[in-house]
């Protein structure tokens, strides 16, 4: 199963040797500070939009990039059965719009994530927002 981690300033999106190749990607990581907001979700088969690319079967496994066309950025998935998940919106200079992730223990975990990117349970942030790079 798919593992999100807080590693400091960043959350990692850890993926087994299986989980890559199904999800035609590997893992990486995310600054907390690009995290606008954070919710745990007990069906996340009912947010999930876009076209899939990777590994799917309908309520077992949906695993890679669902492809949302026009200017919504992509998803990234990683969900399994019909178990609670953690939906993590990012802000636009993200690589994904968000990650959809089933975890163990998905509202204890949302909770620990919002604490540590500083942002409260309606993607208020407590910190500033991050800047890009001046010129």
């Amino acid at each position: 199963m798919a593992t999100l981690t807080i590693d400091g300033d960043t959350l990692r999106v850890g993926l087994s040797s299986w989980e890559n190749f199904g999800a035609l990607a590997s893992s990486f990581s995310v600054p907390l500070a690009r995290i606008a907001a954070v919710e745990a979700v007990d069906n996340p088969w009912s947010v999930v939009r876009g076209m899939r690319v990777g590994t799917g079967f309908p309520w077992l496994i949906l695993l890679g990039t669902m492809v949302r066309f026009g200017s919504t950025p992509n998803d990234f998935v990683a969900i399994y059965r019909r178990r609670p998940a953690v939906v993590v919106t990012l802000r636009p200079q993200a690589s994904f719009g968000r990650l959809i992730v089933t975890v163990p223990d998905a509202a204890a975990f949302a909770e620990t994530l919002r604490r540590a990117a500083k942002i409260d349970a309606h993607g208020i942030s407590a910190a500033p927002a991050e800047r890009p790079p001046s010129l």
